[in-house]
């Protein structure tokens, strides 16, 4: 870990946490809803969980972090020695976490530089990679910035998901566009644009749908080295049947990482989730 600049993240990054300990990434959590209870990402409800409450059509809802937190989480980083952190989120159309991380950066015992990626998943971890990687080699606190909004501005994310409900009940795309989607019974495929959630492509059926998820992930990858992450939510045979055939057929593959979405994404895009994640080194 560098000694002089700190990276802080939130859940939603779903870094693997061996990569989280080698580089000493902080993951700040947001909160997951499910009825009455208010849980925390990553410690007190899996995706598991999340999938079967869902499934049940219990109700679910989401939250960002408290300022609190982040303030917290400043104050460990600095009083580890910290004389910078950068602090990197999910994208602020998503969520109010960006929000809440500029209110504790402003009485921070250090310099805190607050990062909305526009990404989320490992679209957003592979932002903290990058500042991590260019910390620990001794980079300035700008330095990391840039890394990270660099990896942001290469990065692009993909996903399909079984039915457009869970995103529209939570604000996440236009309720005419879920309305098409379910009135022509296609199969959606949906990218992150500008942070936002948009409609890339409809498509009939669901292993179509896959299909051309590969093929579009395989033409942005290119030939050039690239890290690649698939991830799911209650459809880990797809993710893994996905990812042997992106082994085969990305000739600049570096990584490749595979796991399932934490609570907070898994909330909002219902079980059947299958996504990829492409970002240039």
């Amino acid at each position: 870990m560098s000694r002089h600049v700190a990276i802080v993240t939130d859940s939603t990054a779903y870094l693997p946490q061996e990569a989280m300990e080698r580089h000493h990434i902080v993951s700040v959590p947001l909160t997951v809803v499910l009825e009455d209870r208010a849980l925390e990402e990553g410690t007190e409800i899996s995706a598991r969980s999340l999938a079967q409450a869902l499934q049940k059509r219990r109700p679910v809802t989401t939250s960002r972090p408290s300022p609190a937190m982040f303030a917290a989480a400043y104050r460990a980083a600095a009083e580890a020695g910290a004389t910078g952190i950068v602090s990197l989120h999910l994208s602020a159309e998503f969520s109010g976490t960006y929000d809440a991380a500029v209110l504790a950066a402003q009485d921070a015992p250090v310099p805190v530089r607050v990062v909305d990626t526009g990404m989320v998943a490992m679209a957003l971890g592979f932002c903290a990679l990058s500042a991590a990687e260019t910390a620990e080699s001794g980079g300035t606190l700008d330095e990391a910035v840039a890394a990270a909004e660099k990896r942001a501005e290469s990065t692009a994310a993909y996903f399909y998901v079984d039915t457009l409900d869970y995103l529209r009940r939570g604000g996440r795309i236009g309720a005419a566009q879920a309305l098409l989607g379910s009135a022509l019974a296609v199969k959606p495929l949906l990218q992150l644009d500008e942070g936002r959630i948009e409609l890339r492509e409809k498509v009939r059926t669901a292993s179509k749908a896959i299909a051309r998820l590969e093929e579009i992930v395989v033409e942005r990858a290119g030939l050039s080295p690239v890290d690649i992450a698939v991830q799911h939510l209650a459809a880990g045979e797809r993710a893994a049947a996905l990812a042997d055939r992106l082994r085969e057929r990305v000739p600049g593959l570096e990584k490749l990482y595979v796991s399932e979405v934490g609570a907070v994404i898994g909330a909002h895009t219902g079980p059947g989730l299958l996504g990829a994640v492409v970002s240039p080194r």
